[in-house]
């Protein structure tokens, strides 16, 4: 089987390393080789998630880009050489799948968690409803990166139709490609469901 591409974003105090084909399965640590051990480590965590279709076997690492502050704060910010390669249909059909995947995890897990979620060591973190909201505004922010404006308020179902409709026509008329626009979403839909799902138990 083929192995899955990964690069890595890589700041001053943190690294992420990302799976190019797979929207949403991407994990940071403090070093390029703890961050792709954690990167594994997620790997039956993610399959939960896309089901069957996760394929392959092991890690090629393509490259690595400069991160930044936002890197090191604990999001992957940058895109490399590769976002810049256009995307086939089929392709770009299953990175959106793989996002649509990403969006039910969400709401399974919000269904079953409590409204109180347990704090960090520090008493921090935000509980069930308010991670919510976070995650709905932060993808209304997002679609302004691929040149969709979505007004406050909209209903979030129709607010994924319409970054869903966006990506599927293949044109982006933000700073951000398509390629790195669904992996973006996804990694943050992705990173707050098992973000809740953990601090439910």
């Amino acid at each position: 089987m083929a192995s899955t591409r990964v690069y890595f974003e890589q700041g001053a105090t943190s690294v992420f390393a990302v799976a190019l084909d797979w929207p949403g399965w991407a994990r940071r640590a403090r070093t390029l080789d703890l961050a792709l051990e954690e990167l594994e480590a997620y790997r039956a965590r993610y399959q939960r998630i896309v089901g069957g279709a996760l394929t392959g076997d092991g890690f090629e690492i393509i490259g690595t880009v400069r991160g930044s502050p936002t890197t090191d704060y604990g999001a992957p910010s940058e895109s490399g050489p590769w976002d810049d390669v256009a995307m086939t249909a089929p392709e770009r059909t299953r990175h959106v799948r793989t996002l649509a995947k990403s969006w039910s995890y969400f709401d399974e897990i919000v269904a079953h968690a409590p409204a109180e979620l347990r704090k960090g060591p520090r008493g921090g973190g935000r509980d069930r409803d308010k991670m919510i909201g976070h995650v709905r505004e932060a993808e209304r922010a997002y679609s302004s990166k691929i040149g969709t404006k979505i007004p406050t308020r909209t209903p979030w179902p129709e607010q994924r139709e319409a970054i869903v409709a966006t990506l599927r026509s293949g044109a982006s008329t933000g700073p951000w490609s398509m390629r790195y626009a669904i992996r973006r979403i996804a990694w943050h839909v992705v990173d707050h469901a098992w973000e809740m799902e953990d601090k439910s138990s």
